[in-house]
């Protein structure tokens, strides 16, 4: 399964809360990433233990300029963000370089799977709630 992982941990209570639902990366990442693939979204540094937070979805992947990024895409990425001035700024510093206008980025935007059966069965098992 493909991994969708982000460094900070600031993105885990982000993604938890459902706050975080697409990723801006630097260069066309279309290739790594498809429509309908199922991804394992976890939250660590290489070399490092990583938080499994929830398997999703991709949604879409669109590869586009970051002067095209609409508001919207800012928002599902970072929800304290509107504009592509703030855009730009956390893109240097996530990968340390300067990013200019005219640069490629991948929005991959997914959703989170939610099994639902696991819970069905402990209910039909009397588990969690009134006993049979």
């Amino acid at each position: 399964m493909q991994v969708l992982n982000f460094y900070s941990t600031i993105f885990a209570d982000q993604l938890k809360r459902g706050r975080k639902t697409a990723t801006i990366r630097l260069g066309d990442k279309s290739h790594k990433y498809a429509k309908n693939q199922a991804v394992l979204v976890t939250v660590g540094y290489q070399h490092s233990p990583r938080e499994k937070i929830f398997d999703a979805v991709i949604d879409q992947v669109e590869v586009k300029r970051v002067r095209e990024l609409s508001p919207r895409d800012i928002e599902h990425d970072n929800p304290e963000f509107r504009r592509v001035e703030e855009m730009v700024h956390f893109l240097e510093q996530i990968y340390g370089r300067s990013v200019d206008l005219e640069a490629t980025v991948t929005v991959v935007r997914f959703s989170q799977i939610i099994d639902r059966a696991g819970s069905m069965t402990e209910r039909m098992r009397g588990f969690g709630g009134a006993q049979n």
